[in-house]
């Protein structure tokens, strides 16, 4: 199952990266800088938030972008309708470094988020020393434990945090952890196989004041307007994006 090696792979990242500290060493690194509002920065009376992927490679795809260049899709994205940034971080199975998150949210302006697999509390301050606004979490690799505890130590730092679910149980399990940000991923986790109707399903199950962001599989400008009818308020494209040889006139066709 890729989930679990990847998660593995995380382990001896962050230990490695630790090397005998803690993450209240790290803290003591912090600036008195304020994140930018991200959740907030979503929410639109007349359309679609757009939450725009910087992205190299998947595991599912494998390379993405064959001339990848963080800092030009930054400057991209800089001059497109997108209202955040996702950026990978992870390296082993998406190519991904924290230092993209950095220079891609000094040069776009636009709030970020570091897309990876937060195990830990050391990645929580890792990802607010980079520079990021927000922090993606994983249902799906998370106790219920550690979806509050790591809910509130990104709101502590000023940070929003995304929680990520892309089943049944896992939005039973947000509502009662009082998760009011919430993604739904519309990729199987296992299987890897996209279905759009999983946001369909999954929407009405989630607190109607809840910002909510569908993920995966969007393609098209009816991708995005099916999505809007289940009750999203913003979408996160990746891919496509990545693809399109023009990004800014397909987000801008995205939010049409």
């Amino acid at each position: 199952m890729i989930l679990k090696q990847i998660v593995e792979a995380t382990k001896v990242r962050v230990e490695k990266s630790k090397d005998g500290r803690s993450w209240q060493q790290l803290e003591k690194q912090l600036t008195n800088e304020i994140p930018r509002p991200f959740a907030a920065a979503l929410k639109h009376e007349n359309r679609l938030g757009l939450i725009a992927e910087i992205k190299k490679a998947s595991p599912s795809k494998g390379l993405i972008a064959p001339d990848f260049d963080h800092r030009k899709q930054a400057e991209i994205y800089k001059n497109s309708r997108a209202d955040c940034l996702s950026v990978l971080t992870e390296p082993d199975f998406f190519l991904g470094e924290l230092n993209h998150l950095t220079q891609a949210r000094e040069i776009s302006g636009k709030p970020c988020i570091r897309k990876d697999f937060i195990i830990d509390e050391w990645q929580i301050v890792e990802a607010r020393l980079a520079g990021a606004d927000c922090i993606l979490l994983i249902a799906a690799i998370l106790s219920d434990w550690q979806l509050r505890a790591f809910k509130h130590m990104a709101m502590r730092f000023g940070m929003d945090a995304l929680v990520e679910i892309h089943d049944e149980t896992e939005a039973k399990r947000a509502v009662a952890g009082g998760c009011k940000f919430i993604g739904i991923n519309n990729r199987n986790l296992n299987s890897f196989e996209v279905d759009l109707a999983t946001t369909e399903r999954l929407r009405p199950l989630l607190p109607t004041d809840a910002i909510v962001v569908g993920e995966s599989g969007v393609h098209t400008r009816d991708d995005a307007q099916r999505l809007k009818n289940a009750g999203v308020d913003a979408i996160l494209v990746g891919e496509s994006l990545m693809k399109s040889g023009d990004a800014q006139s397909a987000i801008a066709e995205l939010l049409r």
